[in-house]
């Protein structure tokens, strides 16, 4: 079935059934590498795309839930948070393997983009759905905490 989705501030057609996992879409179809797959079934957040700047696990996201929305993955994201982010990822060298760390970036923006100064607990909760298979997980806090302080500046 061809259909038209927003993606990375363009419209691009399609061919896809309505029950295709938005992220094979992304890979697949579009050849858009940077979100990647973990587990299949939301449990990791390897695959977190923001769906109207929320993140969101395209794993299990059925491409005719998309609809009218802006699907926005790691390959192009620009925001201040995602400066932010990327910037403190560097400067503190969180990524060991790097498999997990689109869906670790892409969550973390969204963090920051709805509590600019989130506390341990807060990241925390809010981390809680992505794995790291390298447990990074100090780094990836230090690097929040980081990227806030950045966004201050």
């Amino acid at each position: 079935m061809s259909m038209t989705i927003k993606i990375n501030g363009e419209s691009r057609e399609v061919n896809a059934d309505d029950d295709t996992p938005l992220l094979w879409v992304i890979r697949d179809e579009l050849n858009l590498t940077g979100t990647k797959f973990g587990c299949g079934v939301a449990s990791c957040g390897a695959c977190t795309v923001h769906i109207n700047g929320q993140p969101q696990r395209s794993c299990v996201t059925p491409i005719s839930a998309v609809g009218d929305s802006e699907v926005t993955t790691i390959d192009v994201i620009d925001t201040p948070q995602a400066k932010a982010v990327q910037a403190a990822w560097q400067e503190l060298d969180v990524v060991q393997c790097g498999y997990c760390q689109s869906g670790q970036i892409m969550s973390a923006i969204g963090l920051l983009s709805s509590n600019a100064k989130p506390n341990d607990e807060e990241i925390d909760s809010y981390m809680a759905g992505n794995a790291c298979r390298c447990a990074t997980y100090q780094r990836i806090r230090a690097a929040i905490h980081r990227a806030s302080d950045l966004l201050e500046a």
